[in-house]
């Protein structure tokens, strides 16, 4: 309980790890977007 208490009360290891956090879910939807996009290329050009 103590580690969930420094991190909700240090602003540091909150920002770092929110942005860490959208990093990385911004990471996931651009390799689902492009893996969507090449999957639906490939239909339309058969």
């Amino acid at each position: 309980m103590n580690l969930w208490q420094e991190f909700i009360s240090d602003p540091v290891i909150f920002i770092s790890f929110s942005g860490l956090a959208i990093v990385i879910g911004l990471c996931i939807f651009y390799a689902v977007y492009f893996l969507y996009k090449i999957d639906h290329d490939e239909q339309q050009a058969k």
